[in-house]
């Protein structure tokens, strides 16, 4: 197959490992699976924090509009590689570059998803600590022993470890069961449950005393701290929120049928990430203020802030505070989960495709690898002193990822959509071979040509101090 044959027409998908390549079975489970991908644990705590400190509601606006010029018009991209090819992230680009080395962007994408699995997985085990220790009411005492109930577990050799890894063999034992059985399916049970959790939690924090504090320090706008920094600080908070970059919408996206709206689709999930994380905010910052507590950003603020603040806001009602603990951190947990499944899968689609292995086994293969670096790097910021460049191996390798890989394959995903691609080509994908309106074909070519790849550029100039 070559660029320039017709999208429109579609393929045969490769019989490889001696099994039919797996497909979504409804638009539901598109929705919810590719979104499910882009919820996880920065929503809980990164985007909150963020709103607060760049001017609220200002920052909302300014991350709305990202959203509509960077995040939307960069994920029909993905879609668009993706599913025109009906295959890995690898091959994809392989295929619509007939050979040239376009397809070295999809390798990125795959090496920087199975990174970010190995050291996502440490936090995620943390959570998954928390939310034991929280049901069986061990998060309790002043802000001191919350404190040093972290530092005692976060430096224990063997206990974080063993979480994480546990993490990464949950996430295993679902991709296992494929496209339908084992994402979709997990998908449809997680986000609901997801949801339910947060909307309890959001009118537990609201119903608070002088919870309406923390409501306006979250929407009312200030515009005075609106700059360019804050501009930035939008586009990279869009762009990472919605995975753009990793390979994962371009391999969830060879799952999509050929009658799948991919604007449509690609608003549904914008919408869905950007109320997970309203939401996220309206869940924390009225508990926090309620209590007098100005949140901080990073792990203290999920493991160390928060289990002090559920324990004073519903300190005259103890079972309450105990079940907001433990729906909190359960939640928190399913965010964790919804985000490691989509970076586990875009490694065996890889390896079951290119090294012709049956899913079982391929599946095992990123495991591993992200296993290893999981303990390293949970090493690294607990017992062990393991260093890169002066940093922490987790953090050096949140560094590598969020601050050049993500920007970097974002950039050339849009070059490569924007430029590269036979407008045809786009234009069949993006219409669905003409059964959908077009009218809006052009103004998303102009963003991907042009406006993506600037902002973009502007992200990750940002990121490394430039400007």
């Amino acid at each position: 197959m070559s660029a320039n044959s017709k999208a429109g027409s579609d393929p045969q998908p490769p019989n490889l490992g001696g099994t039919k390549r797996g497909s979504f079975g409804s638009k539901l489970g598109i929705v919810l699976a590719t979104a499910g991908s882009a919820v996880g644990l920065g929503n809980v705590w990164r985007f909150p924090y963020m709103t607060g400190e760049n001017g609220g509601a200002a920052f909302i606006l300014v991350y709305i509009v990202c959203i509509l010029l960077l995040g939307i018009p960069g994920m029909i991209g993905e879609f668009v590689v993706g599913r025109y090819a009906q295959t890995n992230a690898a091959r994809a680009y392989d295929i619509l570059s007939r050979g040239k080395p376009w397809k070295l962007v999809g390798y990125l994408g795959i090496l920087t998803g199975t990174i970010i699995l190995g050291f996502y997985a440490v936090v995620a085990g943390w959570c998954l600590e928390y939310l034991l220790a929280s049901i069986a009411g061990q998060l309790q005492g002043d802000a001191e022993a919350v404190k040093n109930y972290f530092v005692s577990f976060s430096s224990n050799p063997i206990k974080p470890v063993i979480w994480g890894v546990a993490f990464i063999l949950v996430t295993h034992v679902v991709v296992i069961f494929g496209v339908r059985k084992g994402i979709e399916r997990a998908s449809k049970w997680l986000m609901p449950i997801l949801l339910i959790l947060l909307l309890i939690l959001v009118v537990a924090s609201c119903l608070l005393p002088n919870a309406m504090e923390g409501v306006r320090f979250l929407f009312e706008p200030d515009f005075s701290k609106v700059n360019r920094r804050v501009f930035l600080d939008a586009l990279g908070q869009a762009f990472f929120s919605l995975s753009l970059g990793t390979a994962c919408l371009c391999t969830y996206a060879s799952y999509f049928s050929k009658t799948t709206n991919l604007l449509r689709s690609a608003g549904q999930i914008a919408l869905l990430d950007t109320v997970i994380a309203i939401l996220s905010g309206l869940m924390i910052f009225p508990a926090a203020f309620s209590v007098g507590v100005n949140p901080d950003s990073g792990p203290s603020l999920i493991f160390i802030t928060l289990p002090n603040v559920f324990q004073q806001a519903f300190g005259g009602f103890p079972f309450a505070g105990y079940l907001i603990s433990v729906m909190f951190y359960a939640l928190l947990v399913f965010a964790a989960l919804t985000s490691t499944i989509s970076m586990h899968e875009i490694g065996t689609a890889f390896f079951t495709e290119e090294f012709h292995l049956p899913r079982m086994k391929s599946a095992w293969i990123p495991t591993i690898i992200a296993s290893v670096l999981c303990v390293f790097c949970s090493w690294s910021v607990g017992a062990y002193d393991i260093q890169v460049l002066g940093l922490p191996l987790m953090d050096f390798c949140d560094m590598l990822t969020a601050d050049y890989m993500l920007p970097l394959g974002g950039f050339f995903t849009c070059m490569f959509v924007g430029w590269y691609i036979p407008k045809k080509t786009v234009h069949t994908e993006f219409t669905n071979d003409g059964q959908f309106n077009h009218r809006f074909f052009n103004t998303y070519l102009f963003a991907v040509r042009y406006v993506c790849p600037i902002a973009i550029m502007l992200v990750f100039l940002h990121q490394l101090g430039m400007i």
